[in-house]
């Protein structure tokens, strides 16, 4: 038994340290058994994820993984953040176009939990000349408002100040963002970018409202291109620069020109990133303030918004867990304002009961989980600091690409920006093709029985530059408008085509599951099987009475199914996967997958395995049965 001494401080030597050579010779033995020969860095490095933007994450951070000093809550570089104390504005997207609709909404988040509103303004959004009625029986020198307009940003903004002045708001109350951002509205729309509006708006808002900011920097167009995070951060930075360059030719000095942006970013489930992501932010736009002659404009004002790559449409309600993390990221990682969309955002208009669950969200998590009193709660983690740091630096370097291209706006009308945004994309589509970034609900554990979640059509999503809207051929001299891709699109559409041949036919097409031997052999891989295929929107039938070739053929027959996919051993593969593959091509089988490596067994159709590109395989079999396209 140790005994502690009078002063209860432990004996030193009671807990040895353990070497970090220890440590990977543990690993080493644990992949020794998965069959990886490995020993010192490789098995350290074997663990290591590689991020999008060539970032890697190692399995073990130490004092040695040295990063800049962060600073102090508050202080410059704000790395810890903007302010000397946690918590956030619980921000609430509203874009009913009926203000009516809108209103009732607004005043049930106000009640509710919300602290400032957003509003999804002209187009498709509410009508500029319902504004007033929208924001009826709201305290507007308590709530902050928060415009997003588009093309009709200088409309909007006039109509709010005229709602001020009307509601005699006093105009060292007004707060919020009038959401002048044209090379936002440039990157989404294809719209050539127009600086008027914004400049006369923020030279009028630092004249005489010192709390209402004129710009927004929005990211959220080069995340939802599919960016990297240090793209995101890149593209952001240029912006931000090429507004402050705009704004002090017009006469601002460069503190009030800093203090009329507020940046906005994307929140993802990968609740470490997106703390990261957000401390660079702080970090970059500091260097970019002392450079720019202001380096007492204070932090970089963040807006984060949980990212709709992330969200699918099928399984919607796992969502809630998606947007969870993606608001706890935001929080802990500093974000002055957090926005989680509802969990049915992707399919229409949210209804009350989504909306409710997420504006709880936050609430839980500033009131249950006690995150707004404390500063950053992951500074000092060597994990986090080093992630910053790396982050911070790529974001740079992507920075400085952008600049060197002539800034901002000509990376976009040359194509520059979203040819770099397009090839992350590609490389992140090829991991969600081969799950190895699996999608829950979607492309892992999909459920076919699932009821669908129907919801009021949104009419912004059908418009021109939203969702699944590919860069389109512009007149000459227009920026080029970048798509929004969804994690769950290449899954979605094979499930669409599944959808579409049920109302059709009365069926969905089957696959065959054909196992072979005990079930001790063939369990595994018949639930891998079941698994992909039903990703597809292929439901599969499973018959675990198959002993050789002909009662495998009977049973095929029986089950009602045109395609097949053998289950079971290496082993038995060698031995019997010939004749029962001539015996299901015998019963009519238009195509026959194999589970396993193409090693595994000769003649199959194609082979599923970990890592194949489930896309792929899951086309093939919607073409060979006959779904149509």
């Amino acid at each position: 038994m140790t005994v502690l001494p009078d002063d209860g401080v432990s004996e030193p030597d009671v807990f040895p340290h353990a070497t970090r050579e220890q440590w990977q010779a543990l690993v080493a033995g644990v992949l020794r058994k998965s069959g990886r020969e490995v020993s010192g860095e490789e098995a350290e490095q074997a663990l290591s994820t590689e991020l999008a933007g060539g970032l890697t994450v190692h399995p073990l951070y130490t004092a040695d993984d040295t990063s800049p000093d962060p600073g102090l809550p508050g202080f410059a570089p704000y790395v810890r953040g903007s302010r000397p104390l946690g918590g956030w504005d619980v921000r609430q997207r509203h874009r009913s176009p009926q203000a009516a609709a809108a209103n009732e909404a607004v005043l049930a988040d106000l009640e509710n939990g919300v602290t400032s509103v957003w509003l999804a303004v002209g187009g498709a959004g509410l009508p500029v000349a319902d504004l007033g009625q929208a924001l009826a029986g709201v305290y507007l020198d308590l709530a902050p408002i928060v415009l997003e307009a588009g093309a009709e940003t200088g409309a909007a903004a006039e109509e709010l100040l005229n709602l001020f002045e009307r509601e005699g708001v006093d105009a060292g109350q007004a707060r919020g963002n009038l959401g002048a951002d044209p090379l936002g509205l440039a990157a989404r729309t294809g719209a050539a970018p127009g600086y008027d509006d914004a400049v006369a708006l923020a030279a009028r808002t630092a004249e005489r409202y010192p709390h209402l900011r004129a710009l927004t920097v929005d990211a959220l167009p080069y995340h939802e291109a599919g960016a990297s995070a240090a793209q995101e951060l890149g593209a952001s930075l240029a912006t931000g620069v090429a507004y402050l360059r705009t704004l002090i030719a017009a006469g601002l000095d460069a503190d009030t020109a800093c203090g009329q942006l507020e940046f906005r970013y994307a929140a993802t489930a990968d609740q470490f990133l997106t703390i990261a992501k957000l401390r660079a932010a702080r970090r970059t736009w500091a260097r970019v303030t002392e450079v720019a002659g202001a380096p007492a404009a204070g932090g970089q004002r963040q807006h984060a918004v949980t990212s709709t790559v992330m969200m699918t449409r099928r399984d919607p309600y796992v969502n809630m867990l998606r947007t969870t993390l993606a608001c706890l990221g935001a929080g802990v990682g500093g974000a002055d304002a957090v926005t989680v969309l509802p969990f049915d955002e992707a399919l229409g208009l949210p209804d009350a009961f989504a909306r409710r669950i997420a504006r709880n969200t936050s609430t839980i998590l500033l009131e249950e989980s006690h995150l707004g009193r404390v500063a950053d709660p992951a500074g000092g983690s060597w994990y986090v600091e080093r992630l910053t740091d790396e982050l911070a630096h790529s974001a740079w370097e992507f920075f400085q690409e952008l600049e060197a291209a002539g800034g901002q706006e000509k990376a976009l009308s040359s194509g520059l920006a979203g040819e770099r945004i397009a090839a992350t994309w590609q490389a992140r589509k090829r991991a969600l093709a081969t799950r190895r970034e699996p999608v829950t609900g979607v492309s892992e554990f999909p459920h076919l029985a699932e009821r669908p979640v129907v919801r009021e059509p949104d009419p912004a999503q059908a418009a021109p530059g939203t969702a699944d809207t590919p860069s389109r051929d512009l007149p000459q001299g227009l920026a080029r408008a970048l798509p929004q891709v969804r994690r769950d699109e290449a899954y979605e559409q094979l499930r669409a085509r599944s959808d579409a041949h049920l109302a059709s036919t009365g069926k969905r097409p089957r696959v065959f599951l054909a196992a072979l031997g005990p079930p001790s052999v063939h369990t595994g891989r018949v639930s891998f099987a079941a698994n992909l295929f039903q990703a597809g929107g292929v439901e599969p039938v499973h018959d675990p009475v198959t002993v050789d070739a002909d009662s495998v053929a009977a049973a095929f027959a029986a089950s009602g199914a045109e395609l097949a996919c053998l289950c079971s051993s290496d082993a038995l593969y060698a031995e019997q996967a010939e004749p029962v593959l001539a015996a299901l091509r015998s019963a009519g089988a238009r195509w026959i997958g194999l589970a396993g490596k193409p090693a595994a067994g000769p003649g199959a159709d194609a082979h599923l395995f970990l890592g194949c590109d489930a896309v792929a395989v899951l086309t093939s079999v919607l073409d060979r049965a006959g779904v149509a396209a």
